[in-house]
C-alpha cells in the first residue's frame, strides 16, 4: 500500500504506458544535449566554457535519468529521483542566472533561458518526471 492506501506501485510501472513516453523524451534530450556538448567542446569550447560545460551536465543527468526511470526497484527509483530533482534544480537555477546575469553565459546551454531553445521542455521535463515517480513511490521507499 502507498501513502494514500492505495495498492503501491510495482517497480516495473515505471516504464509501463506514460512512462515509456517519458523515458523516451529523456532519452532524445540524452542525445540532444551530448550531441550539442561534444560539438561545442569540440569546435569552440574557449568561447564559453561555463555555459558549453553546462550543457555537457545537463546530458549527463539526462542520460543517468534515462538509465535509472528504465530501471526497477527502490534504488534505481531513489537514483531517478535524485537525477530528475538535479535536473529541475540545474534548469531553475542555470535559467535564473542566465536572464538575471546573462554575462555569465555568453552562449546558452541547455537549460538557458529555462529550456527556451528547446521550447521550455527543459522546464517542463523534470517536473513531469518527479509527478510521474511520485505517482509510483511504493511504500518502502
Amino acid at each position: 500500500m502507498n501513502l494514500h492506501g492505495k495498492p503501491a506501485a510495482s517497480a516495473g510501472t515505471l516504464s509501463r504506458g506514460p512512462g515509456r513516453l517519458l523515458i523516451a523524451v529523456y532519452g532524445v534530450f540524452a542525445l540532444a544535449a551530448t550531441a550539442r556538448a561534444a560539438f561545442q567542446i569540440a569546435t569552440k569550447f574557449s568561447e564559453a566554457p561555463l555555459a558549453y560545460a553546462l550543457t555537457a551536465l545537463a546530458a549527463l543527468v539526462y542520460v543517468f535519468a534515462t538509465v535509472s526511470l528504465s530501471r526497477s526497484g527502490r534504488r534505481w527509483y531513489r537514483l531517478s529521483v535524485a537525477a530528475v530533482g538535479l535536473e529541475l534544480v540545474g534548469v531553475l537555477t542555470v535559467g535564473t542566472l542566465s536572464i538575471v546575469d546573462p554575462v555569465l553565459f555568453p552562449a546558452d546551454t541547455v537549460w538557458s533561458g529555462y529550456g527556451k531553445g528547446y521550447g521550455f521542455v527543459p522546464l517542463i521535463l523534470p517536473v513531469l518526471g518527479l509527478w510521474w515517480l511520485y505517482r509510483h513511490r511504493t511504500a518502502t521507499t
